[in-house]
């Protein structure tokens, strides 16, 4: 991930703070905790609507909601813009978040959020995470009785080994 070089370049310290910005997305969408973790520093903090707590904390509160209420997310970012500021930078990431769930007429796991992800980064340890974050909603839509099946056969993402990113990571290593 981030080893250190000096003097450091903005553009790769901007860069990789947009890594650890999808990397949680990608963590979040895939079910795969240890990218979401991987995101904080270990004494990091998260708002979310509804919660607020250590990273531990926070996993230990969304994981099931997750893998309970929802059969699946797709967190897509826009707009990210990283202040640097030495060690520390301040990015803040707009992006829509699409949760989908059963029965699929709920419209409490069947919504599309407008989020801001307003990070405060540190570089430490020779990387970049996430000191504290929160995760700002802007709005909300109901998604309920939206959805339709596939029209026809093709790849799916699943959350767990047999999706196509998992299969592929596998197979290249």
């Amino acid at each position: 991930m981030g080893e250190a070089v000096y003097p450091r370049d903005p553009e790769r310290d901007r860069q990789q703070i947009r890594d650890v910005v999808l990397r949680y997305c990608r963590g979040i969408d895939r079910l795969q905790m240890d990218l979401v973790r991987d995101a904080f520093h270990p004494d990091g903090i998260d708002h979310h609507t509804g919660f607020d707590g250590t990273v531990e904390e926070y996993l230990a509160w969304v994981e099931p909601q997750l893998r309970t209420y929802l059969s699946g997310t797709m967190h897509i970012i826009g707009n990210h813009l990283v202040d640097l500021h030495g060690d520390e930078a301040i990015s803040e990431a707009y992006g829509t978040a699409v949760h989908w769930g059963e029965p699929a007429d709920n419209r409490r796991v069947n919504f599309t959020s407008g989020v801001r992800y307003v990070d405060h980064m540190t570089f430490r340890d020779g990387r970049w995470a996430i000191q504290e974050r929160w995760a700002v909603r802007e709005w909300t839509r109901s998604d309920a009785g939206r959805l339709i099946p596939k029209e026809g056969t093709g790849p799916g993402g699943t959350r767990d080994e047999h999706d196509p990113l998992r299969r592929l990571q596998s197979r290249l290593g």
